[in-house]
């Protein structure tokens, strides 16, 4: 690996609640001298504060340096999957200058992550384009976080998977395609609402903004419920801007 090392603390913050702000996340914070915070407009506003007010309550070292930056709009029209690696590509070309410009070579630097790192978050494949670019490399050290599934389940007080039975991740776009796969599916972000088109008799539970004060949860008979989370799904979404939502679908007596 060639390029200036910086070394840089990706750092699951949970699914929105301070409270699931892990011991080693808190010392994780502790140690960085610089964290970077995206910017991703008004609407969203609220994401940035939430990220804000775990450093007010766990950043302690007195030399922490918070930098703010803006995230560029992904394209919507075109190919999807190009237009994610483009997207991905600037904001690769971003943290290189994050980590030139504002992490000096005996620096610790960080990112918050909603949830866990690994799971439905790209920061460390952009921090694999930034190496791949040469200029800098980045000393990546994952500290993992409680997920939005495990904010759902938990939330709902029901088990992720059956006894013996696998468990599908997948997104609305391809729910279709692999609700099929496992007794338990998770679905991430589904901006298109495909459960609509799915089994009647499943089970769903449903939750939005999982772990704040604004959590939302709904479950039942997916075909009892189906219109309810449509409903309550639109009207927090113009209430706050912005949603980010994640269901679990079960097969009927596997609960």
């Amino acid at each position: 690996m060639t390029g200036a090392r910086r070394q840089v603390l990706v750092i699951g913050i949970g699914a929105g609640n301070p409270r699931h702000v892990t011991l080693e996340a808190v010392e994780a914070i502790h140690r960085l001298d610089v964290v970077f915070i995206p910017d991703k407009g008004e609407e969203k506003r609220e994401l940035a504060t939430l990220r804000h007010d775990i450093l007010r309550a766990h950043a302690d070292n007195g030399r922490l340096r918070v930098v703010t930056y803006a995230v560029p709009k992904r394209r919507a029209e075109g190919d999807y999957g190009g237009a994610v690696d483009d997207w991905h590509a600037t904001i690769a070309g971003i943290h290189e200058r994050l980590l030139m410009d504002e992490a000096g070579e005996g620096d610790v630097a960080g990112f918050l992550v909603w949830g866990d790192p690994s799971l439905y978050d790209s920061t460390l494949r952009i921090l694999e384009r930034v190496a791949a670019r040469g200029r800098v490399a980045p000393q990546v050290e994952v500290i993992a976080g409680i997920t939005a599934v495990q904010a759902l389940t938990a939330a709902h007080q029901t088990t992720l998977n059956e006894i013996g039975r696998p468990v599908t991740i997948t997104t609305g776009r391809r729910l279709a395609e692999d609700i099929g796969k496992a007794d338990s599916t998770v679905v991430m972000l589904d901006g298109a609402k495909a459960f609509r088109d799915a089994d009647p008799d499943l089970d769903i539970f449903w939750g939005a903004y999982l772990g704040t004060p604004d959590e939302i949860l709904i479950s039942g008979r997916l075909g009892d419920v189906s219109d309810e989370i449509v409903r309550v799904r639109e009207e927090a979404r113009a209430r706050h801007g912005w949603i980010m939502d994640t269901y679990l679908l079960k097969r009927r007596g596997k609960e």
